[in-house]
């Protein structure tokens, strides 16, 4: 598979290796993520909704269970697919499509109508919307992996506001500054500056995504 960009013209051509000639395909599989060679994660999304539906078609046959019993039905069938990749994928406008299944299945475990507003009970139930579990993992990353960053007073030695915040690599390409490197920078520096010290604290790291999980909830 040859990567490219969307506005890029692509010219195929051979591939040869052991005197064979290798097949292009637009898209595989790997590590359970499905990439297409402009990185729009379309295909992951197309290859995930028929489990998420799966999910929330076993969340309404039990539906009757009380709601302890379809978190746990969620987290373990609906949850852990939702989150599977969703470092890379979590910001692609094809995400929206995810999104509004998991809002169905929140409507289907509280027993209220399609159109009915779903808000308030990702609070009740402690449950983080697609975006927020999206930031969160973002968030834990640079926690885990803080020698991978540098901040702007490694850069230069000036006292601005900005110190603290992480530096961004050069890149004038669309793709990349979409891209989990940047958005995990991006993500970093919004952060309130108490909570940017805990992140670089690895002893809070349980504690931590208790915090961060809450303040996304509000």
């Amino acid at each position: 598979m040859h990567f490219t960009t969307k506005n890029n013209f692509f010219s195929n051509f051979d591939t040869i290796y052991k005197d064979k000639k290798l097949t292009t395909v637009d898209s595989i599989k790997f590590l359970g993520l499905t990439l297409d060679n402009s990185l729009s994660w379309r295909k992951h999304t197309e290859a995930i909704v028929p489990k998420l539906s799966a999910a929330t078609f076993a969340v309404r046959i039990v539906s009757l269970l009380s709601l302890d019993s379809l978190k746990l039905i969620y987290y373990s069938y609906f949850h852990s697919t939702l989150t599977y990749g969703i470092i890379f994928c979590g910001n692609t406008h094809y995400s929206n499509a995810i999104f509004k299944m998991q809002k169905r299945i929140i409507r289907i475990m509280v027993g209220i109508r399609n159109r009915d507003s779903c808000r308030e009970y990702f609070k009740k139930l402690k449950i983080l919307p697609l975006q927020s579990q999206y930031l969160l993992s973002l968030l834990l990353f640079v926690a885990d992996n803080g020698e991978y960053f540098r901040l702007n007073s490694e850069i230069h030695s000036f006292n601005t506001k900005n110190k603290s915040n992480l530096h961004p690599p050069p890149s004038k390409l669309t793709v990349l500054q979409r891209g989990p490197c940047y958005s995990r920078i991006k993500a970093f520096n919004n952060l309130p500056t108490y909570v940017k010290n805990l992140l670089q604290t690895k002893s809070v790291q349980m504690s931590l995504e208790r915090i961060l999980t809450f303040s996304l909830l509000l």
